[in-house]
């Protein structure tokens, strides 16, 4: 694999595996932000506990995600893809932190890339 097709592998796969850690590690200490803001007030009237409560729970599945990431990059990258687009569609539903829709579906496309990239196969080159 070309040496620059590698690099970027490399930085995407620690990207998207120690973000999505970090995200979800804080989604239980609220340093980074009050992330239970992003619940939107009908969802939260619906849900049988406390949008705090959920957000843990997205907390978990963000660190598996990073984890997979970090030890199965394809499958791992496509999940993170697919659950930053979900989280994307919900924000543009609610029309409600737009920007950080935008966001979040730039980098599932970046996520998505990572997945492609880790089809390809490092070629030795030949003497």
């Amino acid at each position: 694999m070309d040496t620059n097709v590698q690099r970027v592998k490399h930085l995407l796969k620690y990207t998207f595996g120690f973000v999505p850690i970090v995200a979800g590690l804080d989604k239980f200490s609220n340093i980074l932000t009050n992330w239970s803001q992003y619940v939107s007030e009908g969802f939260a009237e619906i849900l049988p506990f406390e949008p705090s409560t959920l957000m843990m729970i997205v907390g978990v599945v963000e660190i598996l995600a990073g984890v997979l990431v970090l030890t199965k990059t394809k499958i791992g990258a496509i999940v993170v893809s697919v659950w930053l687009t979900a989280i994307a569609l919900t924000l543009i539903f609610s029309w409600s932190y737009v920007d950080v829709a935008v966001r979040d579906l730039v980098m599932a496309i970046a996520a998505f890339s990572l997945a492609k990239l880790s089809d390809i196969k490092e070629v030795k080159a030949s003497s």
